[in-house]
């Protein structure tokens, strides 16, 4: 019997939802910390073991996020908003496509990843995903609403970071590679990882509204 059914014999219906997204935030933290082992892995087929075993937490996210429109479909009572609920299933199922896209490419695209840029991302990501954890584990009772603002003003300034980031790297880019593939090649999965933080920010955006609709 799967975790996901026994679940559903012992919890009530609308704590499902709670159980759910927690697991799809325990996926999330360590595919940021995969994401950092990508970047820092030297050898090709080495760091495609590493970008697999991310395509298989890919698929595991894609399985609960299914599980928890499955379960809004079926249940009459949810802990909050269907639409919040279908929201942030959506978006940090985001933030698990956009990890995987940015180091599936360092790999399809033969970019050596040992690159300032890539390694400063890589280390925002799994620091905001550590901070979407914290704050989705605390949705389920919340009475530690300051640890839940503390970790959504932490992803928020991760996100403002990664903006500056992103035109550091682009500058040095174009100040020091010589091969205009390759500046084309990183500019993309700079994009890439910095959408990460991005999708970071719109789960921050949506735990922030439910927070305060029922908080």
């Amino acid at each position: 019997m799967s975790l996901n059914a026994i679940l559903k014999i012992f919890l009530p219906k609308d704590r499902i939802f709670y159980s759910l997204f927690e697991q799809v935030a325990a996926e999330l933290k360590k595919m940021g910390s995969k994401l950092k082992e990508v970047v820092h892995e030297p050898n090709y087929e080495a760091r495609g073991k590493l970008i697999k075993e991310m395509e298989d937490m890919e698929h595991v996210m894609d399985d609960l996020t299914h599980s928890v429109f499955t379960e809004l479909g079926r249940n009459f009572i949810t802990p909050f908003d269907r639409e919040d609920i279908h929201l942030l299933a959506s978006s940090l199922d985001d933030i698990a496509d956009y990890m995987y896209a940015s180091a599936k490419k360092i790999n399809f695209y033969h970019v050596n990843p040992d690159d300032m840029g890539m390694h400063k991302f890589a280390e925002l990501i799994d620091t905001a995903t550590n901070h979407v954890y914290k704050a989705v584990t605390e949705l389920r009772n919340m009475k530690n609403i300051r640890q839940i603002t503390d970790a959504l003003m932490a992803i928020n300034t991760i996100e403002n970071t990664a903006d500056d980031i992103f035109d550091l790297s682009i500058e040095r880019l174009f100040d020091n590679e010589p091969d205009a593939k390759e500046v084309i090649k990183k500019r993309e999965i700079y994009q890439v990882m910095e959408i990460v933080t991005d999708k970071c920010e719109d789960v921050a955006n949506v735990i922030e509204s439910i927070i305060i609709k029922y908080a």
